[in-house]
Formats: structure tokens, sequence, C-alpha cells
């Protein structure tokens, strides 16, 4: 495609761009010379009229422009995103050995600002989140549709970052039939059923793929270590991932709780799909705040306990709030917590960064007077890549606690 405009920005603004950051808020730019449309391609110049990068144009967003590439000899054309999206499916290729559900294309991480793309068994799942990534959608399809064989794309571009961009929210089949419901997918030897319609996010939870395994292997630890199967409480649980991960480590029981009556059901049919039912398990749909509290008055004691609730902050204004419900949850987790016992908790807000969490979750040790020990930081799976110059896009962020 051919540039439409440029975006000249104010005196130092062109610092980040220099670094590589991805972004151009509405704050930096000084003027917008001719007339792009949303999604346009437009070069980005320095305040002398250096040229920076080629970007795409979003005037209703406060990110005014997302970068595509920081080579000026770059043609920003279909063989472009040909080559992108060929070269994202490509590392993602040894991972398959684990699961047939994959995160194939993750933004700007690979270099594809707005540009999600999800692969279960042979059914693709796209969100479209940027004015440039919609202009786009028919080279991205195209490139992405050639490079992993699959012939189904659902599109859930149904997110609040569409709205940002002044873009109305967009769902359906965009290539091939609509897709079946559910899509069995497998993760580590364990069978899940997808709603790719209806799910959260693209209809699975796939970042925290890698730390499924890890509360698996937590748990097989724990028989070790005290002798016997542990109990296990899953809060916020879904369609019951950590569940079933503390279940095939050997658990001697596992609570499920979740407000949502549609995701325990769905967790409970991956129970039996498991062969699970052997293990005993409560099923709760509740408020896990309430419901904490009300075990610990129960007198309830548990060995694994996983907290992975929802976004708290969906924006850096709801921080203060967010920090306040982190505290609350992992405070009253670990006053459940046994001896010798293990709490994985997550936060995945991206306004809420890794120092700000761990201050949260140490916080609420120092009030339960609980002596505690990290063993380790959690992050999402390798599909889901952190590029070095867009710190924002580490959204996802745990912590491996232990009773001591």
């Amino acid at each position: 495609m051919n540039p439409t405009g440029e975006l000249q920005l104010k005196p130092g603004k062109e610092r980040s761009l220099e670094r590589r950051h991805p972004w151009v808020y509405d704050t930096a730019v000084a003027r917008v010379n001719s007339r792009p449309a949303s999604g346009d391609l437009v070069a980005v110049v320095a305040s002398s009229g250096r040229w920076l990068a080629w970007a795409a144009y979003s005037p209703s967003s406060t990110l005014r422009a997302r970068c595509w590439s920081f080579v000026e000899s770059d043609r920003i054309d279909a063989a472009w995103f040909a080559t992108r999206v060929t070269e994202s499916v490509a590392r993602r290729a040894s991972l398959a050995a684990d699961s047939n559900a994959l995160r194939l294309v993750f933004g700007e991480a690979d270099r594809l600002p707005g540009f999600i793309a999800d692969r279960y068994a042979d059914q693709l799942v796209v969100q479209l989140q940027s004015a440039g990534a919609d202009a786009s959608r028919a080279d991205l399809l195209d490139a992405l549709m050639a490079a992993t064989d699959c012939r189904k794309v659902y599109e859930r571009s149904d997110s609040a970052t569409r709205n940002r961009e002044g873009l109305p929210p967009a769902s359906g089949a965009v290539r091939g039939v609509e897709p079946v419901t559910p899509i069995e997918i497998h993760e580590h030897g364990l069978r899940y059923g997808v709603d790719v319609r209806r799910g959260h996010k693209t209809g699975f939870y796939i970042d925290q793929r890698d730390n499924r395994a890890i509360a698996r292997r937590v748990t097989a630890q724990l028989v070790s270590e005290l002798g016997r199967a542990p109990r296990v409480l899953n809060g916020f649980s879904y369609t019951g991932g950590f569940s079933l991960a503390a279940a095939a480590g050997g658990a001697a029981s596992v609570i499920s709780i979740d407000s949502s009556a549609e995701a325990q059901a769905q967790a409970r049919e991956h129970w039996a799909l498991n062969g699970f039912d052997v293990v005993p398990a409560r099923w709760q749909v509740a408020d896990v705040f309430d419901a904490l509290r009300e075990l610990r008055a129960a007198g309830e004691s548990l060995d694994l306990i996983v907290l992975d609730p929802p976004k708290f902050a969906a924006s850096r204004h709801q921080v203060d709030r967010a920090a306040r419900a982190y505290k609350d949850a992992n405070l009253n987790a670990l006053r459940l917590l046994a001896p010798g016992g293990r709490l994985m908790t997550f936060s995945c807000s991206g306004a809420v960064d890794v120092a700000l969490f761990q201050k949260i979750v140490a916080a609420a040790v120092f009030d339960s007077k609980i002596d505690c020990q990290m063993l380790a930081r959690l992050s999402a799976g390798a599909d889901h890549p952190l590029a070095m110059t867009h710190p924002e896009g580490e959204y996802l962020k745990g912590l491996l606690i232990a009773r001591i």
C-alpha cells in the first residue's frame, strides 16, 4: 500500500520510536499532513522531518499510530504481511507437541500491532484490535491461512480495544464454514472442549498453558513432600483448567469456585471427559471473595490454592481498586493455606505491572502474619512472547508462593 499522509512529531518525541517502541500517542503528534483515513499507512517523521517509521493511522484513538516497520525501504503490502505472519507461525512450530491450541500471532510482539491469531485444532480465531489490522484484514487472513493450511477462520473482535480505535465490534466466520461447538483440543495429555463463539478471549486461556503444567508438577511435588495427596482449591476456575491439572498431578480433592454457572458446567464436562470422576470434586457457583471467607470460617485448610481472577484494572485509573481486590483475595487464600502449602496467584491486568503485583501480594503476606517464600515468578507461555521494546505487552504475571 502507498502512504497517504505523514505524522510529524513534536520535538523530543522521536526518542521512543528510535528505541523501536511501536506506539505513537496523540500527545506526541505536532501535525498530520494530508488527510489519512483510519487504518491508512502513514510515514512518521521527527520534528526535523527525518523519517522514523511506517505506521497505521488511527484518528479516534489516543494511540494515534501503531508502527508496522522501522525500516524505510520496507514496502507494507500483502507480501510484507505474508512474511511477518509466516515467520510468526514458524516460531511456534515446536510448541505443537504439547498442545494443538496455540497463539500464532501476538500483536506487537510479532511486529503486527493489533493482530491476534489463535489456533484450536483446525480452527483459526482472530482478533483485529487496531485500525491498521482491521484495514489490512484481507492480507492478514490470506497470510494466516497460507501459513497454517487451515481453511476456517472465526473473528472475535469484540473487546473494548475496538471501541477505543473507533471500530465497531465484529464477530463471525470470516473464512470457511461456521466452527463446530465444542472444538476438542489437547494440552499436556488433557482434553478440553472450546467454544470459540462465546468463550472468554478467543475461547480458552491459552496463555496459562505452561502454568497449568506447573500446577500439575506442584501437585505431584506436594504428594511427595506431604506423604499424602494434597487438597486443592481453584479460585476463579472458569472451565477448570487448573482443576484438571491438579487432578492429573494426584490431588486428593479439588474445590472449583467461579461466579459463572455456565463455566462451571463446562468444567464438569472437562472433568468427566478426562476420567477424573473418581477424584472428589466440589463445584461451587459463588463469588470467590465471599467463598474464601466462608471456607476459612468453616475451618477448611488447603495444600494448593490457585487464584486466576479476571482483569481487575482495565486502565491505570482502576489500579487502586484492583490492588485492594488482589490483596483481599490473596490475604484470604493465605489464611486457608496449610503449612507447607503453595499459592499460585495471578494478575492479567496490564495496568498492574510485575513489581506492583509482587508488592500487593507481599502486603497480603504481611497482614496474614504467615511466613512465606516466593519460589518463582510466573508468566504467559512461550507463544505469548514479550517484545523487549514494548514492555506494555506483559499483561499476565504470577507468583508461586510457599508457606513455610
